[in-house]
């Protein structure tokens, strides 16, 4: 798929979410002028990363891992010597769910369809998942659901997913905000992009 093309089917998604008026998050977006966190990055990336969803900053800004996560996160890449703009990071759910709680299940059920088009555009050779929601998503749509376990048992493994172009290798690694109170899984973060990187 040409870049043109990429980039075309990529901006139809972002309209679509865009004037998705049936999202129960629609009129929270609106009523405090967050934007939608659609994704950004190289859209022939081999490496796709993948959160759950956007918190203040990312709405506020329409880009994702942004704020204090994201500088985690950017900072996880230069250690392994890869740059951010080589890769594409998106999240499940594009919109913010009020004061940061968990995404709801048909949250994730509504916007999952708008993650599957950017897998499928994308064509990711690696799929890194930063969270357990987005580690329950990949497993259970791309045949590792008889591999699921609790994050803290399979962060830093890697599986082999079925996805609908080909096979991908994926590596489900714990979400970069937890570092942010806990400065054990930095370093558990730290290992496990060293293995994502020699994949």
């Amino acid at each position: 798929m040409a870049q043109n093309d990429r980039t075309e089917k990529l901006r139809q998604i972002k309209d679509e979410v865009l004037h998705l008026t049936e999202s129960p998050l629609y009129e929270y977006r609106k009523k405090n002028g967050y934007f939608p966190v659609i994704g950004e990055g190289n859209h022939h990336a081999e490496i796709m990363f993948i959160g759950e969803a956007p918190g203040r900053n990312e709405a506020e800004t329409g880009r994702p891992f942004c704020g204090a996560a994201g500088r985690i996160l950017d900072e996880l890449l230069q250690s392994t010597g890869i740059e951010r703009k080589e890769v594409y990071i998106t999240n499940i759910v594009k919109d913010r769910p009020p004061g940061n709680r968990d995404p709801e299940p048909a949250e994730l059920e509504l916007y999952a369809p708008f993650l599957r088009r950017q897998i499928g555009i994308i064509r990711p050779k690696v799929i890194a998942t930063l969270g357990r929601f987005s580690m329950g998503f990949i497993m259970q749509n791309y045949g590792l659901a008889d591999k699921l376990d609790s994050i803290s048992r399979i962060h830093g493994l890697v599986f082999e997913a079925a996805l609908p172009y080909g096979k991908a290798k994926y590596i489900p690694l714990y979400h970069p905000a937890v570092a942010i109170y806990r400065a054990t899984i930095k370093e558990v973060l730290k290992e496990d992009f060293l293995k994502l990187k020699a994949i």
